[in-house]
């Protein structure tokens, strides 16, 4: 075999994981698109194996003919250059292709790459392999985010499996940790896979701060909704007073006040809200009004990045204070794949850390996730830095 055994079985891991996602849905489910940020199923499962098509099948494969002409035009995403494609809102109106036409699809060009990897040593087509296999692991994590969205505005509530737990229960240390004035190194240092928006490794002075341990529980954002928090304009920025008004926010997404008592709906259905649990589906907006409340602060992402050895993480994506700029000396890849992380770099704030829906070996202390304010159907959390 000309490619490591290593990149093929990640490879095929990958493309098996998407499915395996996807294996607890019913027909029906894979359609749905019930705003415009969530992508039906189908989707998902299509635009990956487009990716892996455009971008090495059609330039490096000997005589590799495209599975359907129209493809290219259904499953791209935001990628002008490379030509016309279905609006964002209207991926919920694509019937057809049918279910088992994309899984079809992907079989045909899982093959494809298969065949490739087996027959040619190229650098660059081991390079772009390895981005479309983290391109689709980003992917899986929006499945599962989606499914959840999906099938939480369901009226009927349908729970997705009885197997995924995304309340893990794991805030092992409390207090905080004090990080010392100092100047500290960001950014990625190592030779494995990472993305353009992690390089240009800079310098950044810190003052002296205070990191907490653990993350924000249900528990404690309790408190901060039965203080009327949602109710105090003095916490919330303008913009945020707005948005909660607008759209009567009073809780995270996915809590039900049931006969005086707190649910939240989850991948295995409604559950009783675990007060221990760290607090997910919440807007930047809802996290700094928290924080506010609490008298302290969000962390800036070179406050978490620089302190992340010394607390857990990886049970929520965590936002941050900062806005989702580039480093200096950033220089986003030539052509289509240019568009994947610079073109995003306006009006979001960063994310740091995964969560429990990021695939295994897909996140690290430098990876930066960006989203705007307002979103919140991640499952995304808040840690906090004490105001001295």
């Amino acid at each position: 075999m000309v490619i490591t055994d290593n990149l093929l079985s990640s490879l095929l891991e990958t493309r098996a994981h998407s499915e395996e996602i996807c294996a607890s849905l019913q027909t029906e489910d894979y359609v749905v698109q019930p705003i415009v940020d969530v992508s039906p199923p189908k989707w998902h499962l299509g635009h990956t194996t487009w990716f892996f098509e455009e971008f090495i099948l059609s330039k490096y494969k000997a005589g590799y003919a495209r599975f359907h002409d129209n493809f290219a035009y259904v499953f791209n995403s935001y990628y002008e250059s490379i030509g016309k494609r279905v609006i964002r809102t209207n991926r919920g109106n694509l019937s057809r292709p049918t279910v088992s036409e994309v899984y079809e699809y992907r079989d045909y060009v899982t093959n494809n790459l298969h065949s490739l990897l087996e027959e040619v040593d190229n650098k660059e087509i081991r390079s772009l392999v390895e981005i479309g296999i983290h391109h689709e692991k980003q992917h899986q994590e929006l499945l599962l985010t989606d499914i959840k969205y999906i099938l939480g505005n369901n009226p009927l509530l349908p729970k997705y499996n009885d197997t995924f737990n995304e309340n893990p229960n794991i805030q092992s240390s409390s207090g905080y940790h004090t990080m010392s004035e100092d100047i500290y190194e960001i950014g990625y240092r190592g030779d494995d896979f990472c993305y353009d928006n992690e390089l240009g490794v800079h310098k950044v002075f810190l003052e002296e701060y205070s990191i907490a341990k653990s993350l924000v529980t249900n528990k404690e954002y309790l408190e901060f909704i039965d203080d009327n928090g949602y109710g105090n304009s003095l916490l919330w920025h303008a913009e945020a007073w707005d948005w909660i008004k607008n759209n009567h926010i009073k809780t995270p997404l996915y809590w039900h006040e049931i006969d005086s008592k707190y649910h939240q709906y989850t991948l295995r259905g409604l559950k009783t809200l675990d007060l221990n649990a760290p607090v997910t589906h919440i807007s930047y907006y809802e996290a700094f009004a928290f924080s506010q409340w609490k008298g302290e602060r969000i962390p800036t992402e070179f406050e978490w990045e620089a302190a992340q050895q010394f607390f857990d993480w990886g049970s929520r994506w965590e936002w941050t204070e900062s806005a989702y700029l580039p480093y200096p000396n950033y220089s986003k890849a030539p052509g289509a794949l240019g568009e994947y992380n610079g073109k995003f770099m306006v009006n979001q704030k960063v994310l740091r850390g995964g969560s429990v829906a990021t695939p295994k070996n897909h996140t690290r202390p430098t990876y930066r996730n960006f989203f705007h304010p307002q979103l919140r159907w991640q499952f995304n959390g808040l840690r906090l830095i004490k105001n001295k």
